[in-house]
Order: structure tokens, then sequence, then C-alpha cells
């Protein structure tokens, strides 16, 4: 027989960013791909830091298929809610399509639920709940495919390993060693349970000293300061506006109607994916 393919598919925290090992990354997939099978699986890390949804459909999910993988993850999401393009109705169309793509190839598909960044960055709360009504949409989402498709889901949006400030990485986006640890060694658990993991749990201790707190204020002063100015160069005015509107919101007793808006947009995205049959989902 022949071993075990895992591919993962996602961004900079499949990739392995805030879990450095030499002059590369390791991250979680890679941990977990220790633990599949008692011998070696072949693993396939096509993650790229900085990529949406449209990046995995476009780019990720062909490649994977070309390497015909028994597991596939797709954990993918963040970066879509920190641009002003953000629309959960192609966020979900673009889910869609991967799912059904690698379930109809018979590819079990690894998903979580994520943490919204702004409460990760600390930002005041007419910045941070936008960004956060964001992220439950897209975990919304997640959740109805996930179920929709058999996927193996971890829900990591929740819980107290997210104020745990070992497990994280200076940025405060990226889990550190120890954080990507903790997500291998949940998900192994979780395909255990399955059936799908023969092979030794990851350790959750970590190889590597954490990064002391001066080589972590020399990152968000040098490489952090750089990645923030990016995103903000895209999404700052943007979420000015949606500041603004929470606090008109906020003054008039209505900041309800905003949760609602964004439950009516999730329901309206998985309606119109309901609507479309597809032959090839699992």
């Amino acid at each position: 027989m022949r071993p075990v393919r895992f591919v993962a598919l996602g961004d900079s925290l499949t990739e392995g960013v805030g879990d450095p090992v030499g002059d590369g990354r390791r991250g979680w997939a890679a941990l977990l791909a220790d633990g599949l099978a008692e011998e070696q699986a072949e693993f396939t890390n096509l993650a790229l830091s900085g990529a949406q949804t449209r990046d995995v459909l476009e780019r990720q999910t062909p490649a994977g298929l070309e390497l015909r993988p028994d597991l596939v993850s797709v954990v993918i999401g963040v970066n879509d809610t920190l641009r002003c393009t953000f629309d959960i109705h192609a966020v979900a169309a673009r889910l869609d399509e991967v799912y059904a793509a690698f379930t109809g190839r018979g590819a079990v598909l690894l998903t979580a639920c994520l943490p919204d960044p702004g409460a990760m960055l600390g930002l005041p709360s007419v910045l941070a709940r936008p960004l956060a009504r964001r992220q439950r949409a897209v975990n919304a989402v997640v959740h109805a495919l996930s179920e929709r498709y058999g996927a193996v889901h971890l829900h990591a949006s929740e819980g107290a390993w997210l104020t745990d400030r070992a497990l994280w990485s200076a940025d405060r986006l990226h889990p550190g060693e120890r954080g990507h640890r903790q997500l291998a060694v949940r998900f192994h658990a979780l395909l255990t349970e399955a059936g799908r993991a023969s092979g030794p749990a990851p350790s959750a201790e970590p190889e590597f000293p954490a990064p002391t707190r001066s080589a972590s204020l020399w990152w968000l002063a040098t490489a952090g300061t750089g990645w923030v100015a990016r995103r903000c160069t895209d999404l700052l005015p943007q979420l000015l506006g949606l500041a603004a509107d929470e606090m008109r919101h906020r003054a008039r007793g209505t900041s309800a109607r905003l949760d609602l808006r964004t439950a009516h947009a999730v329901s309206a995205a998985l309606a119109a994916l309901s609507a479309v049959e597809r032959p090839d989902a699992a």
C-alpha cells in the first residue's frame, strides 16, 4: 500500500508562520502529517501567506487535485475579512467549489473555524466588532459546508487557548510553536476518533525555546509594522466607515440590526448554494 497523501491548502496559518525551523517554517500541518500513519505520510504544503479563498480556489486547488490526496486540509478565510472586497456570498461559493472538488475525488476534508483578527490584535471595540462580524460570517459558512461535505471540523474560534499568550507569536495573529502543536494535537484527536489517523499523536511540548521578549518586540517593530501597513492601505478606509456605522447604531440602540444583517447575508449565501446541485458532492 502506498503512503497516506496529505495536502494542506490555506494561508500563513497553515504555511507555518510563527513556527520557524531553521531557515523555513513548519506549522501545525507538518506536525500533524507525522502522526497520520505508522509509515511516513506524503505531505505537501501548498498554503501561502496572504492567501484568500480566491487563491485557494484558483491556484492551490488545481495543484492539490493533481497530487490525488487521501487527506486535504482547507483552512482559510481570515485574509478575506481583512480586505475591502469582502463578500460572504463569494467566500461561500468558492469554499463550496473547493470542498466539492476534493470530496468528489474521495479525499477526507479537514476544516476549521478561526478566531476573529480584531479581538486577537486587541483593536478598539468599534474597529474590532465589524471584523468579528465578518469572521463569524465566514465561520458560519465553514460550519455549514463542513457538515454538508462530511468534513473533520475543528472548532478553533473560541476557548481558553485563545487567551493563553504562551500559545501565540508576537504578532498576536499566528500561533507560536506551542500553538501550532496545539492545533496539530486537536486535529489528530479528531482524525483518530474518526478512524483516519493511526500514528502517534504529535507532542504538545515545544521543541525550541519561545522567542524572548526583546526578539518579539524587534519583530513587531520591523516585520510586524510592515504587515499592518500593507493591510491598512487596503482595509483602513473601509474599516473606518464600518466603525462610524457601528457608532451610529450604538448611539441609536440599534446595534442588533448589524448582526441581523450579517445573519441574513450568510443565510442568503448558503441558500444560493443549496439551490445548485453538485453531482460530485460527497
